[in-house]
């Protein structure tokens, strides 16, 4: 099962809409990360997010993006 963190922070619409992506394309275990939290991943991510990441390659995935999209991302790690 992939190892996955999405990078996210509370009241974000787009990292909900990432996570039902996310869960519709199958089965991860998916950690998520608020962003909010450290002021590295804020200024890595705060206007990029949701962002996932696989965690075995380091490889993002920013939005937008569709299931179709999480999945090419997916066969190509």
């Amino acid at each position: 099962m992939k190892n996955l963190t999405l990078y996210s922070t509370v009241g974000c619409h787009l990292c909900d809409l990432a996570k039902e992506v996310i869960a519709r394309c199958g089965r991860f275990n998916v950690t998520v990360v608020d962003i909010a939290e450290d002021s590295a991943l804020l200024g890595a991510y705060g206007v990029r997010i949701p962002v996932v990441v696989d965690l075995s390659t380091r490889k993002e995935l920013g939005w937008p993006f569709d299931e179709q999209a999480f999945s090419d991302w997916l066969k190509a790690l």
